[in-house]
C-alpha cells in the first residue's frame, strides 16, 4: 500500500467550530485536539480528489469577511505540528518522510506542488491558480508565502523532540502519540484506595490528592465486555469491539515527566488515541471518568457512578 498523504487545513470558521465528517481532527482556537474520526477511515470531502489514503487535520480559523480577523493562532499551529508529529510516528515514519511529498497544505494540494497532478490548479493566485483554496499558504497576514516549509519545519521539530518507550520534557507518551504533559501533577502516589460502582457492582479504585477516581483499565473493561489485547511494543491497550465509537477528544489525562504510561486505542492500524492511562504498581490505571465520558458510558454522581453503555 502506498504512503498515506496528510492534508492541513483551516476551517474558515470561529475558533470553537468542530464538526465532524468534515476533517478527521480540529484543533480548536484554544488549541485543543478534537480527533473526530478514526485515522484508518477515509472522509470523503476534506481534499478534492486526494480524500483516499489520506487524512485531513484543520485549525478552527479564518472565518468571516475578513479572514484575517480570525487568523491562526500559534497555540493552534503547535497543536496542529505536534499532532501530525504523533501520527506519523506511530506509522512508524523517519524524518526524512516529512516532505512536500507525504505532508502538505490544502494551498499547495490544490496546485498539485507535490509534483503528482491530481487536477486543475485551484489554489493560490501567486501559485498560478484560480485562488479556491489557499489553507496556509501563509501563516500571518501578510506573511511570507512559505507556511507550507513553516508548518513541516515545525512538525519536523516536534518529531525529533519524541522519544519511544519514554517522555520527554514536553510530555509525549511512549511513541510519541499520547496527550501533552500536565507537568504541575503527579501521578498515584498518595491516593487512597475506596469502592465506586459500576453497572450495580462494587469496583476498587484509587482517589488521587485532586480527588480523581482512577480504576485498572482491564477491570473497566471486564465491567463492560471489551475485548481487548496488550501491544507491548506500542505499550498500547487495544479495545477489539466494533460497536465503540469514541469521541476522541484531546486526551486530559494529568501526567507528569516522567511517569509511565499506557495508550487506549482501537485494534487496527494507526487508530487514534483514545484515553491515556498510568501505570501504576504494575497495573493500568485510567480516569474512570474520562473513560465513561469517551465511550458514551452514563454516570451518576452522590455518590459517583457508572452505569450503561448508551453511546454517543
Amino acid at each position: 500500500m502506498r504512503r498515506p498523504k496528510i492534508y492541513l487545513h483551516w476551517t474558515a470558521t470561529s475558533y470553537q467550530w468542530r464538526q465532524p465528517n468534515h476533517y478527521h481532527s480540529i484543533v480548536t482556537g484554544d488549541g485543543v485536539v478534537h480527533r473526530l474520526h478514526d485515522y484508518n477511515i477515509d472522509l470523503p470531502a476534506h481534499t478534492y480528489r486526494r480524500n483516499t489514503n489520506s487524512i485531513g487535520l484543520a485549525c478552527a480559523c479564518m472565518g468571516g469577511a475578513d479572514p484575517w480577523s480570525t487568523p491562526p493562532k500559534p497555540l493552534q499551529l503547535q497543536s496542529l505540528c505536534r499532532e501530525v508529529a504523533r501520527v506519523i510516528k506511530l506509522w512508524g515514519w523517519s524524518e526524512s518522510e516529512i516532505t512536500i511529498k507525504n505532508i502538505l497544505t490544502h494551498a499547495e494540494a490544490a496546485s498539485n506542488r507535490d509534483g503528482v497532478v491530481m487536477h486543475e490548479n485551484y489554489g493560490p493566485v501567486p501559485w498560478g491558480g484560480t485562488g479556491e483554496r489557499w489553507d496556509f499558504l501563509c501563516l500571518q497576514k501578510n506573511g511570507p508565502k512559505d507556511g507550507g516549509d513553516q508548518l513541516r519545519r515545525m512538525i519536523r521539530d516536534q518529531f525529533v523532540g519524541t522519544i519511544p518507550g519514554g517522555t520527554t520534557s514536553g510530555g509525549t507518551t511512549p511513541g510519541g502519540v499520547g496527550p501533552l504533559a500536565n507537568p504541575a501533577t503527579v501521578g498515584l502516589e498518595g491516593s487512597r484506595a475506596s469502592s465506586m460502582q459500576v453497572r450495580g457492582e462494587a469496583m476498587d479504585v484509587l482517589v488521587d490528592t485532586k480527588g480523581t477516581s482512577w480504576a485498572k483499565v482491564s477491570d473497566l473493561l471486564a465491567a463492560y465486555d471489551i475485548p481487548f489485547i496488550w501491544d507491548a511494543g506500542q505499550r498500547r491497550i487495544l479495545l477489539g469491539s466494533a460497536t465503540l465509537t469514541p469521541r476522541y477528544a484531546q486526551d486530559q489525562v494529568p501526567v507528569g515527566a516522567g511517569l509511565p504510561t499506557v495508550d487506549l486505542a482501537l485494534q487496527g492500524g494507526a487508530s487514534p488515541v483514545i484515553l491515556v492511562g498510568l501505570i501504576h504498581q504494575g497495573k493500568a490505571y485510567c480516569r474512570v471518568l474520562e473513560f465513561a465520558e469517551e465511550l458514551g458510558i452514563s454516570t451518576a454522581f452522590n455518590p459517583f457512578t457508572l452505569l450503561e453503555m448508551r453511546g454517543g
